[in-house]
């Protein structure tokens, strides 16, 4: 299957995110990066190029050349120096080329009409057009967070080398602008840092050699609240993948203790399915955080022994489990996709002037499940994969739900019975109270949990801008125990903390 036909299907089959779809997508022929990059420029010129097309009117004629076809193949001959990446004699690349002449003159004139002088303001103009659908499509303007990771680097070193052409502003809101040069320093979490949305992070040389990580603020918080010492002991991560928390807990711990090693401490991290703990390793050699994470790949966390000799000194767990998911921000960064039609517009008069098109049309099907997904109401739940599932019903929902808390409940359960652990920090990315704070609530009421002493860490226990952290606990669903729901910490998906919804607590044994 050719480059053209593969992107094709991709762009068509819109059931989660491009990236999910290109990079998840094991049978691919050609490279996915090639893949990715077509599908997203395509996509940016689609507008453009659905014009090109209706004016020249070849659809009509040659019916083997769908829509997708036909604007991924305009696209290579039009704007890519190569052309179209397809053998000379190729069916589809000489239909196209047949017309090449009529698509470039009609390419011009969209260019004309639109008063740009040269090829690259046509660029840069469909890039700027690209960048403010984004704003409207993110709506409150997400920044991109940035983890410092100090186990290579510091926050004085990258503000000096990678961010020393951007803009120092001194809150989230200044930071929320299509403005591509702007940087926050986040005042909870020590060595993150803001910065404006669309900036491109993912080319950086930082990114690449792991000196930086991009990691939602809400994401920090359970290593953060965790507060890991050396005198702690061994540290268990339990649900691992794909390693942003594991590799914070590493930073943390080596600024505490500069001279901390695995000799001395070990993060045992665990993660049962074997591809993504392949691509944890990745992340723990990138970061530079192999001499103290040891990684039990394709092994579950559920399956070891608390009194194992190997777990004696084991101080600390950090539990992120699989949950619904619902807090989790799209950040799809794919524009919209123009078609063009079979028919030339009616109208002599359209030839001139800028269309004004519809996107790809979902069937019946799709559009109800994207009308769901646009209801705040709606859950939206998010597998392990990335793939988004909407309940059909308030009773699936339910028993979703449901499932996902039994089993959340036995993971924390059993991480009370590890002997020697002090502290635990449970976390997840939902925003029901069914996985959050009802799971802490019957989880500390079991017997196991009163009986080995387990508590919650009180708000005025917990580490300073933790502690500070203005959103606490749902109060609703804990009835008297005020102290539980000022103990917990949530973050609000699109409220102006620029965050995903998220949950953690903290629990204690002295």
């Amino acid at each position: 299957m050719s480059l053209y036909h593969e992107t094709a299907e991709i762009l068509l089959n819109n059931t989660s995110s491009l990236r999910s779809r290109v990079f998840g997508k094991r049978d691919l022929e050609s490279q996915p990066e090639q893949v990715y990059a077509l599908a997203v420029e395509s996509c940016k010129w689609s507008l453009i190029l659905k014009e090109v097309i209706e004016n020249v009117d070849f659809l009509r004629l040659e019916r083997k050349v769908t829509p997708i076809l036909s604007l991924l193949l305009v696209h290579d001959l039009l704007l890519v120096k190569r052309g179209i990446s397809l053998p000379a004699s190729h069916g589809l690349r000489v239909t196209i080329e047949k017309y090449k002449r009529r698509i470039q003159a009609e390419f011009t004139k969209s260019r004309v009409r639109r008063k740009l002088a040269s090829l690259e303001e046509f660029k840069q103009h469909v890039e700027a057009s690209f960048r403010r659908s984004q704003e409207e499509k993110l709506g409150a303007l997400y920044p991109r967070w940035v983890r410092i990771n100090t186990l290579k680097t510091s926050l004085k070193d990258q503000l000096e080398t990678t961010f020393s052409d951007y803009e120092r502003v001194s809150t989230i809101q200044d930071v929320r602008t299509l403005d591509c040069k702007r940087l926050a320093i986040d005042t909870h979490i020590p060595n993150l840092v803001a910065l404006s949305p669309c900036t491109e992070v993912l080319k950086s040389n930082a990114y690449k050699t792991g000196e930086i990580i991009c990691q939602d603020k809400a994401s920090c918080f359970p290593a953060y609240l965790l507060d890991p010492t050396s005198t702690d002991g061994h540290i268990i991560d339990t649900c691992s993948a794909p390693g942003n928390k594991t590799t914070h807990l590493a930073a943390i711990l080596r600024s505490r203790s500069p001279d901390v090693s695995s000799n001395s401490i070990v993060i045992h991290a665990y993660e049962k399915n074997k591809q993504r703990a392949e691509t944890m390793e990745k992340m723990i050699k990138l970061s530079g955080a192999e001499d103290l994470i040891r990684l039990n790949s394709a092994q579950d966390f559920l399956k070891t022994d608390p009194k194992s000799p190997c777990f004696r000194n084991v101080g600390a767990l950090l539990l992120d489990p699989s949950c619904s998911g619902s807090g989790i921000i799209g950040r799809e960064e794919t524009p919209e996709l123009h078609l063009p039609s079979y028919t030339k517009p009616s109208n002599a008069k359209s030839k001139h002037k800028v269309k004004k098109t519809a996107s790809i049309a979902p069937d019946k099907k799709e559009s109800r499940k994207r009308k769901r997904e646009d209801n705040d109401d709606v859950a939206v739940f998010v597998d392990d994969h990335g793939k988004n599932i909407v309940p059909s019903s308030q009773q699936e929902l339910e028993a979703r739900l449901s499932t996902l808390s039994q089993f959340q409940i036995k993971l924390l359960l059993h991480a009370f019975k590890f002997p020697s652990a002090k502290k635990i920090t449970y976390s997840t990315c939902s925003i029901f109270a069914q996985e959050n704070e009802l799971v802490i609530l019957q989880a500390l009421e079991h017997p196991d949990a009163r009986k080995r002493g387990w508590r919650i860490l009180k708000r005025e226990e917990q580490i300073g801008s933790m502690r500070d952290w203005p959103i606490r606990g749902s109060q609703d669903v804990l009835g008297d125990r005020r102290d539980l729901a000022e103990a917990c910490i949530r973050t609000v998906k699109g409220d102006e903390h620029s965050t995903m919804g998220f949950f953690v607590a903290a629990l204690i044994r002295e």
